[in-house]
């Protein structure tokens, strides 16, 4: 069974880019538009020397921003959907330039502010009627002003930027186009290519030979691409040391909390939370590995389920059913919205040739959002789809509460409103259960998402810390270094109930997540926040939608730690990590009852 062509898709289940663009001619002629305020920029450079004309490049910077985030995001949505296109990679490559060579035009604006001292610009935001619009915009400069560089060097980094780009949209197409798996047996001796989207179901088979042979048709296609995808992730991790020691940050790790004003104590407190709770896991681990009746535990045991629910198919309008229901808390606008969304496009659904792996919610100031899917009928896919939908509706609230300047949320806050969504829907599948068997799937579920979203990805953390470590301190990341640390810490995060291969120190070269650095512990930190909201949208407390919605709307109008604390959550501590990880033992503890 080969993949769908795209044109085999039905229409309904793919996403309308016409939304965007109602035809590439149209994307081309934004393009011209980009390009003419892209040139405009040059006439404002060295005029920023009143708060009336700061606010007149500000107001221009972000009319052209918007613009111009379509460009981009419309390329690569096409590009996305199907990569066979050259076309649409085309098109990408192009809207990569354009954004650049837009970027490297604006870069000046930063610089030629901060040539103020902090008292003038201050006086210029409480004396310019409309500046006071921008005010935390301006007020962040100033923090960063240590990082931001001359208009020449700022122009430099700019113009770099799509260079810069590589290691990720090589790893992208090595991992999206170029790798193939060749074809299983599946339980009913049909002969299947191995996908990504498919490798998901086959890791949940009853069948335990289904299992080990996609587990290792899927580790032998990237250990066929073994070193090409080490120097691919070695050359990402020099590119963040590049800009990071460019703009005077004493390490990548913190440039990157500083962009959104994280205190480095957050990413230590997560880490040594997890390493405390780890006996849990492992304790976990010895339930499953006896509850599976397997005398050595695989890592292809990791997910299939523990007791027999039937062939577990949950179809996308029943999926679609089941998330409205759980998402309820979150009131009525909130439902309405998603139904309405879901009927108009913002959903692409199915796996086809040439269609980027796994999925994600795409969003861009002045369009819908976007939500790309491969959809198998699994539980993790319904899971996936109501966390996408957190996403969106994220972006859906931010647009419209928020100008341009703010439509945006920081990485650290981004993963809170898809979990609170993953959240909700499972508390309410638990709660509407009555049958035992049931009951024991939808636990170790919840606890796969304990897993998936806080130990995996603090897990990932680590290995972000050493190798930036060991890169920074000169030591060359090959990938028997890389191997290395990744095999210590699937060890430590497995205990001795796992066996151990040596392929699975590959594991690394598995995360597209990497190329975005020290993205992946926001999953720990936002899955913790959002069980903290999901507590509160559950309880009687009557200002608890208001705040949820509240947080919301604000985008990064604010600092994210300050804005979680006007909601309710304080993430500078490490108490909502620790009771995460407390509901997580009780999940362990009542599971292990049942299965008694």
């Amino acid at each position: 069974m080969k993949q769908k062509k795209r044109s085999e898709i039905p229409a309904q289940y793919k996403w309308k880019l016409e939304n965007i663009f109602a035809t590439t001619d149209d994307w081309r002629k934004a393009i011209e538009t980009v390009k003419q305020a892209t040139a405009d920029f040059e006439s404002l450079k060295g005029t920023l020397t009143t708060g009336e004309a700061i606010l007149t490049c500000l107001r221009k910077r972000g009319e052209a921003n918007v613009i111009a985030g379509k460009v981009y995001m419309y390329a690569h949505l096409k590009k996305d959907e199907d990569a066979t296109v050259s076309e649409s990679v085309g098109m990408a490559d192009t809207s990569e330039g354009v954004y650049a060579d837009f970027e490297e035009a604006i870069a000046f604006i930063a610089p030629e502010i901060l040539q103020h001292d902090e008292s003038t610009i201050l006086g210029f935001i409480a004396n310019t009627p409309g500046l006071e619009l921008y005010e935390h915009h301006l007020k962040n400069l100033i923090r960063e002003k240590a990082h931001v560089l001359s208009a020449e060097t700022e122009a430099l980094l700019a113009k770099v930027a799509e260079i810069a780009d590589a290691p990720s949209s090589i790893f992208r197409m090595i991992d999206d186009v170029d790798m193939k798996f060749g074809n299983i047996t599946d339980e009913n001796g049909e002969e299947v290519e191995l996908t990504h989207g498919r490798y998901g179901t086959f890791q949940r088979s009853k069948d335990r030979r289904v299992r080990k042979d996609s587990y290792d048709a899927m580790n032998a296609g990237y250990d066929r691409q073994k070193n090409t995808i080490a120097a691919t992730f070695s050359a990402s991790v020099k590119k963040d040391i590049f800009f990071a020691e460019t703009r005077n940050y004493e390490s990548t790790l913190a440039a990157k909390l500083f962009e959104s004003n994280i205190p480095h104590a957050v990413y230590d407190q997560l880490i040594e939370a997890v390493n405390e709770y780890l006996p849990v896991l492992h304790k976990y681990w010895g339930i499953r590995k006896k509850a599976l009746g397997v005398d050595e535990f695989q890592l292809y045991d990791l997910y299939v389920p523990l007791v027999d629910i039937g062939d577990g198919k949950i179809p996308y309008e029943e999926a679609v059913s089941k998330i409205m229901a759980g998402l309820a808390p979150l009131g009525q606008e909130y439902l309405d919205t998603i139904e309405n969304g879901l009927k108009s496009g913002w959903l692409d659904l199915y796996e086809n040739e040439g269609k980027t792996s796994g999925g994600y919610c795409w969003t861009t100031y002045g369009a819908h959002p976007y939500i790309l899917m491969n959809y198998e009928d699994t539980f993790d896919d319904m899971n996936t789809l109501a966390h996408e939908l957190g996403h969106a509706m994220h972006h859906h609230y931010i647009s419209q509460d928020q100008p341009s300047v703010y439509a945006d949320e920081t990485t650290f806050t981004a993963e809170i409103a898809s979990t609170v969504n993953e959240a909700l829907l499972m508390e309410h599948l638990l709660k509407n259960t009555t049958d035992t068997k049931m009951r024991i799937y939808l636990l170790d579920e919840f606890i796969g998402q304990f897993i998936g979203s806080i130990f995996s990805q603090t897990h990932f953390a680590e290995f972000e810390k050493t190798v930036h470590a060991m890169a920074e301190d000169d030591e060359p990341l090959t990938l028997e270094a890389l191997n290395q640390v990744w095999g210590d810490l699937v060890k430590k995060y497995g205990g001795s109930n796992r066996v151990y291969e040596e392929i699975s120190s590959q594991g690394w070269a598995t995360i597209p997540h990497f190329y975005e650095s020290f993205y992946v512990y926001q999953y720990a930190t936002g899955y913790s926040a959002a069980l903290a909201f999901a507590k509160r949208l559950q309880s009687d407390d009557p200002r608890a939608l208001e705040d949820y919605i509240g947080f919301l709307k604000a985008g990064d109008s604010d600092y994210s730690i300050e804005l979680l604390k006007k909601a309710g959550v304080d993430m500078s501590t490490p108490q909502p990590v620790r009771d995460a990880l407390t509901v997580f033992e009780r999940l362990v503890g009542e599971l292990e009852g049942l299965l008694v």
